[in-house]
């Protein structure tokens, strides 16, 4: 696997924990600092995964690390099986870049941008400065990934990293990850009761995976430690920038943008047919390297150039293949929410909770139940 930044999904995080601990013989639950995880992301008795962990521990040494590092390490940690349940169930659906868009630039993302943007000004100033990437950059990705910190991730690294590793699907590259985790703390960049993070062990406000935080993260506080979980986010913001300046971003060039808008020159990508076309410069790739795709890397573009003050993008996308444009279906979902079917947002994108409130509608008024949305449904709703 490719060494990238990369986690396994898209703000997706803040969760708690409590935990167990092995010693010498069965699992034994024990508090541990956090709260509010759901019930399969707390540790569960697993004898296979205590053994898994026992063998992990006899060969850790080989790798640098000390038996205090270890105990430290895995006291109160234990198997999570929501987190075997996640990996397992991760699917490679396609959403489309208008969807895509709707969620990663909302209006919503957009205004709090702004307002982290101008907290943080000196900072992501300073970054720009000794990095040479675009301050609205940093806080586009700081955007995406941890909705600019509200949503960094309350699962402990090590346990997330060692189930992963026992389990197996990919038990090499999550043993490497369990490894660096380790070694975190070894360093002394954070203590073990705050080495949390998603469920896959992305950390911080960034999201930076444990060997990538090994190669790339910055103590540009100067305290001695890179500390990536602070409620300041000064050492991610700068490990953020640093990666980017180390996987081939220029200074003082942008980008891309949406052709016909401002955009520089460079290669021309369509996302979707008969939507907006981009062109793209070598920086568009740098981003990728932090997230291998087109969609997340036109979105920290556009969300960059969103939160700099400009607006949205001009050229419009085609009807969807229910024949509904973004405007019919945020209709839809506030016709539904006004009847009494909450969709839960309006914000186009027809997901989960907008096709339970369509079925929910239709089952209310005796027709066959389907969750498909239309103009046919969205003309009902009057």
């Amino acid at each position: 696997m490719t060494l990238t930044r990369r986690h396994f999904g898209l703000g997706t995080l803040a969760l708690g924990f409590a935990g167990c601990t092995t010693v010498n013989g069965p699992t034994v639950i024990t508090p541990r600092a956090t709260a509010d995880l759901p019930d399969d992301l707390r540790p569960v008795a697993n004898a296979d995964y205590d053994a898994w962990v026992a063998g992990f521990r006899s060969r850790a040494g080989a790798q640098g690390l000390t038996e205090t590092t270890l105990a430290n390490g895995f006291r109160g940690t234990g198997y999570l099986p929501g987190v075997v349940r996640r990996d397992r169930n991760q699917t490679e659906f396609k959403r489309s870049l208008e969807d895509y868009l709707a969620i990663a630039v909302s209006e919503e993302r957009v205004a709090k941008g702004r307002a982290a943007f101008s907290n943080h000004r000196a900072t992501l100033n300073a970054l720009e400065s000794t990095y040479g990437v675009d301050a609205t950059i940093i806080a586009a990705i700081w955007g995406l990934e941890s909705f600019y910190g509200d949503r960094r991730g309350n699962v402990p690294v090590v346990s997330a990293t060692s189930t992963l590793a026992y389990d197996g699907r990919r038990g090499a590259f999550f043993e490497k990850q369990l490894v660096a985790a380790l070694k975190i703390l070894q360093s002394g960049d954070t203590t073990a009761d705050r080495l949390v993070g998603s469920w896959a062990g992305a950390m911080g406000h960034t999201q930076f995976i444990p060997t990538s935080y090994q190669a790339f993260a910055v103590d540009f506080t100067g305290d001695g430690r890179r500390d990536i979980w602070s409620d300041d986010p000064s050492d991610a913001l700068a490990s953020a920038a640093a990666y980017l300046a180390r996987n081939g971003w220029t200074r003082g060039v942008k980008w891309g943008g949406e052709v016909g808008n401002n955009a520089p020159a460079g290669s021309i990508l369509q996302p979707q047919p008969g939507g907006p076309r981009f062109a793209v410069t070598s920086n568009f790739r740098a981003i990728k390297r932090y997230n291998n795709s087109d969609a997340y890397a036109i979105g920290v573009g556009h969300l960059a150039d969103r939160i700099g003050g400009a607006g949205p993008l001009v050229s419009s996308f085609p009807p969807d293949a229910n024949g509904m444009t973004k405007d019919d279906r945020v209709a839809l979902q506030r016709g539904l929410t006004a009847r009494g079917f909450d969709t839960q947002g309006t914000d186009g994108v027809i997901g989960p909770n907008t096709r339970k409130a369509i079925e929910a509608y239709q089952a209310s008024r005796g027709q066959t139940v389907t969750g498909t949305p239309s103009l046919t449904l969205l003309r009902s709703l009057g």
